[in-house]
């Protein structure tokens, strides 16, 4: 489970045996939460969420946004295609 990020407390990660379409799992202290990235740009969008507030899972959005073509970069290099 590759870290690429670490934001706010909590670690960015892309599982090396998972599944389409490109996501990212968010793991913190309190919770954790899954965006598909839309690749190749984005936007990002929230597809499951567990004991994140709603204000804190927009402040992880604003500082994972600009990180999207870079972990989808990422995501290739492991997985291939996005979808």
């Amino acid at each position: 489970m590759p870290t690429f990020l670490r934001v706010l407390g909590y670690s960015v990660v892309i599982y090396t045996h998972d599944h389409r379409p490109a996501h990212i799992h968010v793991i913190g202290p309190n919770g954790r939460s899954v965006f598909n990235l839309n690749c190749p740009t984005g936007p990002l969008e929230l597809r499951e969420v567990v004991r994140i507030t709603g204000i804190q899972l927009r402040r992880l959005e604003r500082v994972i946004e600009p990180e999207i073509v870079a972990l989808c970069v990422e995501w290739r290099k492991i997985h291939g295609r996005y979808h």
